[in-house]
């Protein structure tokens, strides 16, 4: 009876935290997609392999005959092994078949624009080597929307950690090092992006932003933002 009250409570809070700028439940780019919905089957296996150990729980319990015809060890090999095997091989599979996807294996969408990022304490500095070598923002990436960006990362002291929860899967910005990430913002718009590895006292404010445009306007704003700079 008092059990109602407290879950209409409680479950508009859970459900807020699937949504925000920082939410990888709440993608908006195939990459970001793609690993939201490996979340949710992960979390259907668990909750499958829960109901499962339950209901046997329930019947062992109300049921004081259930189960007395195999041995202790066939309780073991059983709940054991072929409960959870299954469930976890299957998950297993999809896993590493989604991860095959996105460091773009199994897909051949042509990379729209490529861009550079490097993390540095605090702070992120942005190069677009496609529109020219002095091209460069800092605490904003600029991307076109519904195309593939590639993003090589890399760090100016110590290990970050690059992550655009909404785009794409979160990956290290190591010093003397370049890794590969791939994102894709289904439409324009802003979204947020992170340092998703302690580097220090200012690790928390090492935020940015990244601005998705119109494919046809991508360039035009790139081109605007370098007028803008005064000449050294």
């Amino acid at each position: 009876m008092f059990h109602r009250p407290i879950l209409a409570s409680v479950a508009p809070l859970i459900l807020a935290s699937c949504s925000g700028d920082l939410s990888a439940l709440d993608p908006a780019g195939p990459y970001a997609g793609a690993i939201a919905d490996l979340w949710w089957i992960m979390l259907a296996g668990a909750m499958a392999i829960l109901t499962l150990v339950i209901v046997l729980f329930g019947l062992v319990l109300f049921r004081p005959d259930f189960g007395r015809s195999l041995s202790a060890k066939g309780w073991m090999i059983a709940g054991g092994l072929f409960l959870p095997v299954p469930v976890l091989i299957a998950l297993m599979t999809y896993g590493m078949a989604q991860g095959e996807y996105l460091i773009g294996a199994w897909q051949n969408e042509p990379v729209m624009a490529r861009v550079e990022a490097r993390g540095a304490m605090w702070r992120w500095d942005f190069r677009y080597p496609d529109i020219g070598a002095d091209m460069s923002t800092t605490e904003t990436l600029h991307i076109p929307a519904g195309g593939v960006v590639e993003v090589r990362v890399t760090s100016a002291d110590v290990v970050h950690s690059f992550w655009i929860p909404r785009l794409a899967g979160k990956i290290d910005a190591v010093p003397g090092h370049e890794t590969v990430l791939r994102i894709k913002a289904d439409v324009p718009g802003r979204y947020a992006g992170i340092c998703a590895e302690y580097c220090g006292a200012g690790h928390a404010g090492m935020r940015f932003t990244v601005e998705a445009h119109a494919p046809e306007t991508y360039r035009q704003k790139l081109n605007a933002l370098t007028a803008e700079v005064p000449a050294s």
